[in-house]
């Protein structure tokens, strides 16, 4: 047995080598060129450019937009904190976190009917009600989409501070709707940060 020791020396290190090459090198360049090739955007971190070719941002991330900047369509609230201070930083994309408040939770529940107050002193609301994502955070607190519902609530206020026609507004929330993934999972939802973009290019006049 010990003479062959050596001979079991080679044969593992050379099979050590072996896989090595094939899972640390071969398999990761090859998933790589695949993922360039066929999923080149979402290899890539899905970035948006604005007009001018400047990158400012992710789709897949969200970005905080004040509901007080009445030009632009803002996002469900976000609990994140700033991981240095602890202080609220909502949408801080390098400390993704919820509130972890359970429904019964009465902080939360004072929350969302100051925010239920709020929103009926800036926005139009229909008779159904406020839609829960305009009140509620998301679990990650980077949700970079809201409800369609949401998006229409908005729209009249972000037409009359750009001084757009409400009804191509309204049109332009049609337009970057994106259905349930696979015709089957989730809700018709809008992306916050492609809408903004849009506006800003225009395209709603």
């Amino acid at each position: 047995m010990l003479s062959s020791l050596p001979k079991e020396i080679l044969i593992a290190i050379r099979v050590t080598l072996v896989f090595g090459l094939a899972t640390g090198l071969i398999y990761p360049l090859a998933i790589t060129g695949v993922g360039q090739v066929v999923f080149n955007d979402q290899a890539n971190g899905s970035l948006l450019k604005d007009k001018n070719g400047q990158v400012v941002g992710s789709k897949l991330i969200g970005q905080w937009f004040d509901p007080a900047d009445g030009k632009y369509f803002h996002p469900r609230p976000s609990a994140t904190v700033d991981p240095n201070t602890g202080a609220a930083l909502p949408y801080a994309a390098n400390n993704s976190a919820g509130s972890n408040y359970g429904p019964s939770n009465q902080n939360l529940i004072n929350r969302v009917a100051s925010s239920v107050r709020a929103l009926h002193d800036q926005y139009t609301i229909p008779s159904d009600g406020v839609p829960v994502d305009m009140v509620t955070t998301s679990f990650s607190g980077l949700d970079p989409d809201i409800s369609v519902a949401n998006a229409m609530i908005q729209a009249d206020t972000v037409a009359k501070a750009r001084s757009l026609d409400p009804a191509r507004v309204r049109a332009l929330v049609d337009k970057y709707t994106q259905g349930r993934i696979l015709w089957v999972f989730g809700q018709p939802h809008v992306n916050v940060l492609l809408l903004d973009l849009a506006l800003d290019n225009g395209e709603a006049g």
